[in-house]
This record gives structure tokens, sequence and C-alpha cells, in this order.
């Protein structure tokens, strides 16, 4: 059996379904209206309905078997009332050549009497009816037939409701989405700052949008950088070259957090780290001293590898210094963590003034870390003004410190011996 289709019947649809009324639960203030609607109008039957494409769906009902929730929209009243905007009343469905077919008319219960209204919204889409029906031929008076209207807005003000609380809660959802997003873009930021600055430099950053500049009094500075690497750069492929550049210097990046140092920065093939910045520390020379020599082993083992398959090499020079630095960000948008001072100068002419291979460090390191390494004194370096510094090679551990033939790795004794001096020690 064919039934009518109202011309907007895709867009119909859509709005029918945005709603995500169709097979929900019984709702009382649906039940009641259904209920209003048959006792004003005197009849034993009432319900609210939902077209979908091929069935007609009871959102309420009053005077039906409670098993009866749905019909074939080829049999259903309601498909003739929903392709207008105006009541469709049937006085006698017997009678009425759009119903007289319908097996509800035609048998069991045998309805003659229909009244529907259908449920357009403002944009012009009947999404239902409320209707009520008889068994017996009848007419409704103008009153009944406007409070059955009046009803029909009581529909319309629930469904509208219903479509106001899904737009509000696709609306929660899609903040609770922009938060999610927020937040996992704050910890990318928190992540790459903290890859960039200290932890208490980034958090000082975040909290003032600026960082004050600090003074420390003692802090030990350390510069690397590789001899051969000008030659290299002639030579080597770029993506070589960068690839080479990059295995040394995460692992140095892997030493240094070891060790409590802070990377500051690489220039070309110069690498610099300090300690005891930002966060004071008793034992920043040991530490760096310690660094230093897990650094050499790194470059010595590699310089080994590439030796054996005929590749050209690197060899390290390390240079380091302690004393006082002013600690700071600079910078607006690509801001970084940085340190100045005469040390850092002195730093960078330990490691300048080094050989291949060695640690150089100056008199002011061999002090503070004379108990536990072994040091080769080399003499003067005259600096500006001349100004004369003692410069020392750190060749290792002393042998009671050491747990490994290279002197590089500390053991107990080392352990007992730094935290005995660290007692004393002030700087």
């Amino acid at each position: 059996m064919s039934f009518p289709i109202p011309t907007n019947e895709s867009r119909r649809l859509a709005a029918v379904r945005e709603l995500d009324i169709l097979d929900t639960a019984p709702d009382i203030a649906y039940d009641e209206i259904g209920e209003l609607a048959a006792q004003i109008c005197q009849c034993p039957v009432a319900y609210i309905s939902f077209m979908d494409d091929d069935r007609l769906w009871l959102k309420a009902k009053y005077g039906l078997p409670p098993d009866l929730n749905q019909c074939p929209r080829e049999i259903a009243f309601c498909a003739t009332t929903i392709c207008g905007a105006v009541m469709v009343v049937a006085p006698d469905l017997r009678e009425d050549s759009r119903f007289n077919q319908i097996p509800f008319v035609t048998g069991e219960p045998h309805f003659q009497f229909y009244c529907g209204l259908p449920l357009v919204t403002e944009a012009g889409y009947a999404l239902g009816t409320l209707c009520v029906l008889d068994f017996e031929p009848r007419h409704l008076s103008f009153e009944q037939a406007e409070s059955l209207r009046r009803l029909s807005h009581q529909v319309l003000t629930q469904l509208e409701l219903r479509r106001k609380l899904i737009e509000f809660d696709h609306t929660i959802k899609e903040l609770d989405q922009a938060r999610t997003e927020a937040a996992a873009d704050r910890a990318r930021t928190e992540e790459l700052l903290i890859n960039i600055l200290p932890v208490s430099i980034a958090d000082e950053l975040k909290t003032n949008g600026k960082v004050q500049p600090k003074y420390t009094a003692s802090a030990t500075v350390l510069f690397t950088d590789f001899k051969g690497f000008t030659l290299l750069t002639e030579r080597a492929e770029p993506v070589a070259l960068i690839g080479l550049l990059d295995q040394y210097f995460t692992a140095f990046d892997d030493i240094v957090a070891r060790h409590g140092l802070e990377k500051l920065k690489t220039v070309g093939d110069a690498y610099m780290a300090v300690a005891g910045v930002p966060a004071a520390n008793r034992r920043h020379s040991i530490d760096t001293c310690l660094a230093a020599l897990e650094m050499q082993a790194i470059v010595a083992r590699m310089k080994a590898l590439r030796e054996k398959m005929r590749l050209p090499v690197l060899e390290l020079r390390v240079g380091i210094h302690a004393g006082p630095v002013i600690s700071g960000v600079v910078g607006k948008h690509k801001f970084t963590f940085d340190i100045w001072g005469d040390t850092v100068n002195t730093a960078a002419l330990m490691e300048a003034n080094g050989m291949p291979g060695r640690i150089n460090v100056s008199e002011t390191v061999a002090g503070h870390v004379k108990t536990l390494f072994q040091l080769e004194p080399r003499g003067p370096i005259v600096a500006k003004h001349d100004r004369a510094h003692e410069m020392f090679f750190l060749n290792g551990l002393k042998p009671e410190f050491s747990r490994d033939p290279e002197r590089r790795i500390p053991n107990e004794n080392f352990l007992a011996e730094c935290n005995r001096l660290l007692t004393g020690f002030s700087g």
C-alpha cells in the first residue's frame, strides 16, 4: 500500500533524527498531554507519534494496548496528516477515501473517527502528530478543536526544550573536547618549555611572565668541542655530519641530566653545560668532573668504532672552570636560559687551551676536587689583562675511589669521602 510523502521528506527525516527521540523511554510530560487530549475530546484513544521513513512510532499513548508501540507507515492515519500543516479530521473514517482502506478501519479495532494535528516546527517540518480516535463517528466542538491545538503547542514546546538540551549537551561536549585539547596543548607546551628551560625557570616564567636574573656565588661551567670538526664539515655529507653530532650530543644530554647539570646550548660542535645553577649544589664541581669523564669515555668508544670502519673520527676537548655567574632568560619569542660572567670566559679558555682527548680544568676546580680525582699540573695560561690561570689535566678518579680500570666510575669509598668533604665545604 502506498502512502503520501511530504515534499520536504529528506529534511523532515533529518529533523526527526536530530531530536534523537525515536525508541526512547516513556516520558510523563508526553503521557499527560496524550491523556488530556483524550479527556478533552472525550475520545477513548489518543497518542503522540513521530514518523520515521517506514514506520509510525508512538512516544505516548492512551487507550491502546501496552505492546502497540509502532505500525507500518503505509497503514498509519498520520502518513496523510504530516503532509500538511493543518488539523486533519475524519468524522467517519468509513466514508473518507483517504482512510477507509486502512486495516484499522476495515478490521479490528474498527476505528471510525480520527482527528490529527501535525507537529510542525518553526522550520516547517512535520515531525509527527497529536491524534485522538474513536470507535464511533463523531464531531469535535470548536472548543475541543482549539484545546487540541493548544496541546499540540505544548508538545512542540517539549520538543523545543529537548532540542535545546541536545544542543546544550553538544556544546558541553565540545567544551569538554576543547578543554581536553587545551590541556593537551598546555602539556605539550610545558614539555617543550621544560626541554628548553630548567623546571624552576620554566615555572617562574609561567607564573610571572618573566625570569628574575639570579647571581650564584659558585657554579661550575663545562665547555666541549671537537678537534677535526671543521675539516669534517668540508668533506662529509650534511645529513651524515648532523647525524654524527646528534649521536654525541644526545649522549651528552643523558650524561649531564644524570649528573645534575643543566645543558645551556650547543653552537656548532661546541657544547655548554653548568652545575650549581639554577639550584644551588654543593658538589657542582665534582658532578661536572664525573660528567666530563663519562663524556670522554663515550667519545673514546665511538672513536674506536669509527676507526675500525675507517670513518673520520672526532676527538673531544673539555674545559671546566668554577666561580660566580649570573643566570637568566633572554629573548621574547625564542628565549633561552643562559649564564654570564668571567667564569664563563675562563671555562671557554680552559677548553680552548686543552688538548684532544683530555679534560682541562682550572685551578679553582682542581682545588675543589683534588682529594677525589687525579690531576696533572700543566702550568699557567695568560688571559686578558695579563691574568694567569693555572691549568690541570683531569686524568680520572684516584684509584682508591674508582671501580673501573679507566678510573671514571666512582665506588662506595668515593661516595663516603665525597659526603665527608661536603660537610665542611661551603662553595
